[in-house]
């Protein structure tokens, strides 16, 4: 298994890379550092949705880890590569203005060189030569979260960037205002919740009798999984690593009354979110908090490669689903979870005037 065959692609990263680290940004290093405990999505670790004091270090560590994963009821697997165990990899929350400082751990366990791309550094290659980790090693990385909003973050080694990424090494990190969200006349907005929600696009190859094939190993599985990847055909799409990942025990919880923020990445493909009984009363298509949100959509549009923010006030109790909106790779492929609220019907909202019945009656 030849996994670091080069391509252009390969070849034209290999010439855009930095030839050594930039200068240590001097201004970071009188500032408070607070180190901050990451959580599994789709929950998001404690944040302040205001900066309460001015700018900070805010220190991370986020651990590679490659294994295999069940992708859906049928016991279908996948060999996985991700941030800290988990698809999506954990988000990341900081304002405008403060550094971040991420140590990437390689684990001597695994097999393969990782790194991270952030989409919301600035630098070459979103700091992804800096964080190249072979098995057994770390590296620290510090950027300027100089802009805000929600962006994706994904795994980029050198030629083999596609595989990392549709294995599962993606993430958002949401940089919020440092006087929190607005709304297009300057009111203040605010959420009660936060959820990620990481949609992934699969590629599992079949026996020749059209069965999932399952795979001892992460390299063992390579040239199979590129050879599906390169006819562009998901197998599965998925939110959060498996279908039904965000369903019964697991369906993302509020109540009459709240605001919940939905965080949603997907870092290949478009995709089409929609919440079914609800809406998107205010939605950052594009993630990005220096642009008025828009109001009231039906079904909103994430580009391949990032992450948008919308907010919601659940007004009636029930099962909501929450899926992409190209129906075929909702109910089909996997593209789906639900929001389970609790509280009191609002008749006046929905109501059931007559119950079904023989016509004529």
């Amino acid at each position: 298994m030849n996994v670091l065959r080069p391509t252009l692609l390969a070849a034209a990263l290999v010439a855009c890379l930095m030839t050594g680290p930039a200068l240590a940004a001097d201004a970071a290093d009188a500032l408070p550092r607070v180190k901050v405990e990451l959580v599994a999505p789709p929950n998001v670790h404690p944040h302040e949705q205001v900066a309460k004091d001015g700018p900070k270090v805010v220190q991370f560590t986020m651990s590679i880890e490659e294994k295999k994963v069940v992708i859906d009821d049928k016991g279908t697997t996948l060999q996985a590569m991700t941030f800290n165990g988990s698809m999506p990899g954990p988000t990341l929350v900081v304002h405008e203005g403060d550094y971040v400082e991420l140590t990437l751990v390689n684990p001597a366990t695994n097999v393969m060189p990782h790194n991270v791309d952030f989409h919301a550094a600035t630098g070459a290659l979103g700091g992804a030569k800096l964080t190249e980790v072979n098995p057994g090693e770390q590296a620290t990385l510090r950027f300027k979260a100089d802009r805000s909003g929600t962006f994706v973050y994904h795994c980029a080694p050198t030629g083999m960037v596609p595989w990392h990424v549709v294995s599962g090494m993606s993430g958002t990190i949401m940089v919020l205002p440092r006087d929190g969200l607005k709304d297009p006349a300057g009111k203040s907005l605010r959420y009660d919740r936060v959820y990620t929600i990481g949609e992934f696009d699969l590629y599992i190859p079949k026996d020749a009798n059209g069965k999932y094939k399952d795979y001892a190993t992460l390299g063992d599985s390579y040239q199979d999984t590129m050879e599906v990847m390169r006819k562009l055909v998901p197998s599965h799409i998925v939110f959060n690593g498996k279908v039904g990942a965000l369903t019964g025990e697991n369906a993302l919880k509020a109540k009459v009354g709240e605001t919940v923020m939905i965080i949603h990445s997907q870092a290949n493909r478009d995709t089409r979110p929609h919440l079914i009984g609800g809406h998107g009363d205010w939605v950052w298509e594009t993630g990005k908090f220096a642009n008025p949100p828009e109001r009231d959509l039906e079904t909103w549009f994430i580009r391949g490669g990032s992450a948008g923010a919308a907010l919601y006030t659940f007004k009636q109790p029930g099962i909501y689903a929450y899926l992409n909106h190209n129906l075929i790779e909702a109910f089909e492929l996997g593209a789906a979870g639900h929001f389970k609220v609790e509280g009191k019907w609002n008749d006046d909202l929905m109501k059931q005037i007559k119950a079904p019945a023989p016509i004529g009656r």
